[in-house]
């Protein structure tokens, strides 16, 4: 006879799991719709703010309490890293000393999806009475917050993805999206490049991915230079001291024209020691730009299938790079 218990214990874990899948699908269209709303609703105002934050010689100070305070520290540090000197003020520290860190010659940027929180109220007269530039982002435009800022950014009414208890996520969403977009819109503006952003993110992925070839590269007395009329008797051993595995071949001029390789000494191996290096060098060798990313380079190695490449300026060697150089140094 067949069992039906485990049947009945599956049911209900299947239907769970429908259930789990269908609210978290509820909170993620919450947030996809709030972002279109947002984003069709930018105007006079967004440009507005830009304005203030891109004419201030000072920062952009950053405040919020509780949720809204949690995601300005992100918007605070995504400004700071993207050029544009920011930092986050607790704004219930603000009223008990930290207002000094806000100055005259900064703009503050407000966010409170109510714009009553009382914390905020402090920081707002501060603005006013010393001609501090405000921004505020809420989502009331009659809030306490708004009606003293010099530009408010409205957040679209869109309900939080929970209704029962209204804790703030789509709010939420909406307001770090809109950081973002000040950030980037204000990195635009700038015309903030990589090597920019390189000194900011000196350390961790982002800022070995900007690694350029030159800074990885070896140069001076390291790199293998010989001569066309030099004997392969001197080469091999040369080629083994430099541990690169190659030779670069240049001429009086001092200009590239071939280089020399394992694959050139097996081709050549019967009469090797009788031959120069003009003779066995590959002629026209692959090389590369120094001012180009190792990533880059990385990429035209290995569809070139070498494993080093010479670096050359007005056609003269400066650096050789190894495959293996780019790749211990996380450029990738």
């Amino acid at each position: 006879m067949t069992k039906t218990a485990p049947l009945a214990k599956t049911a209900p874990k299947a239907m769970k799991a429908q259930g789990d899948i269908a609210c978290a699908r509820q909170v993620l269209n919450h947030a996809r719709d709030g972002l279109q709303a947002l984003g069709d609703g930018l105007g006079d105002a967004f440009v507005s703010a830009l304005d203030i934050f891109s004419g201030i010689e000072g920062r952009v100070i950053v405040t919020g309490v509780g949720k809204s305070g949690h995601v300005g520290r992100k918007i605070a540090a995504t400004l700071a890293s993207t050029g544009t000197p920011a930092f986050f003020v607790h704004a219930g520290e603000a009223s008990h000393g930290d207002m000094g860190m806000i100055g005259k010659a900064d703009a503050v940027l407000a966010i409170s999806n109510s714009g009553e929180a009382n914390e905020l109220r402090d920081v707002v007269a501060y603005t006013r009475r010393f001609g501090i530039s405000l921004v505020a982002i809420t989502s009331r435009a009659q809030s306490s917050l708004a009606t003293g800022a010099d530009v408010v950014l409205l957040l679209p009414p869109a309900g939080e993805a929970c209704a029962v208890v209204e804790a703030p996520t789509t709010s939420t969403t909406l307001t770090l999206a809109l950081g973002d977009a000040i950030a980037v819109a204000l990195l635009e503006r700038r015309g903030f490049t990589a090597d920019d952003y390189k000194v900011f993110h000196p350390g961790g992925q982002l800022g070995r991915k900007l690694f350029k070839v030159e800074e990885l590269m070896h140069t001076g007395a390291e790199l293998p230079l010989v001569k066309p009329a030099t004997p392969m008797a001197e080469v091999v051993p040369y080629m083994t001291s430099k541990t690169f595995g190659v030779a670069g071949v240049v001429d009086d001029a001092g200009k590239l024209i071939g280089i020399v390789t394992d694959g050139d000494l097996r081709r050549h191996i019967n009469a090797l020691l009788s031959l120069t290096a003009g003779d066995v060098m590959t002629k026209a060798p692959k090389s590369t730009a120094r001012n180009i990313l190792a990533a880059e380079a990385l990429r035209r190695m290995n569809e070139w299938k070498v494993g080093c490449v010479f670096v050359v300026e007005d056609e003269k060697p400066v650096g050789i790079l190894r495959l293996h150089d780019v790749l211990r140094a996380g450029a990738v």
